[in-house]
């Protein structure tokens, strides 16, 4: 798959912006938890969106996932009136994985490598 090009990108900041204003203004969903929309990939005819969410805890995930999808039809046509595209994109909200594998490498290494404050090491006799 080829990196998405300039229209792409600008067109999936437009509609990364869009549904941002639109959860915060026209979803009142109660299962709707703390959610950031990290990454909008849109197809290069625009028909499809692919739109990459984080909650601010795991349980928030399936709840704010099921409150996503119960509203794509309210942020479709929210995204359909601001880009001006022949297709309005089909939305498709799948929880993005990146920054939990981040947090699981910084703990991998933290195991690892000693903080770069620590002392270092000796010998058993104390010399260096």
């Amino acid at each position: 798959m080829s990196p998405p090009g300039n229209r792409q990108r600008r067109g999936g900041e437009l509609i990364k912006d869009v549904l941002a204003q639109s959860l915060i203004r026209d979803v009142s969903d109660p299962r709707l938890g703390f959610v950031t929309i990290t990454d909008v990939v849109p197809s290069p005819d625009f028909a499809a969106a692919t739109v990459y969410f984080t909650t601010l805890t795991k349980s928030q995930r399936e709840p704010s996932l099921r409150a996503l999808e119960s509203a794509r039809g309210l942020l479709q046509s929210r995204v359909g009136r601001a880009i001006r595209t022949r297709n309005t994109p089909q939305l498709e909200f799948v929880y993005d994985t990146q920054q939990d594998q981040a947090r699981r490498i910084s703990r991998l290494i933290d195991q690892v490598a000693p903080p770069p404050d620590a002392p270092a090491d000796t010998t058993e006799d104390g010399a260096r």
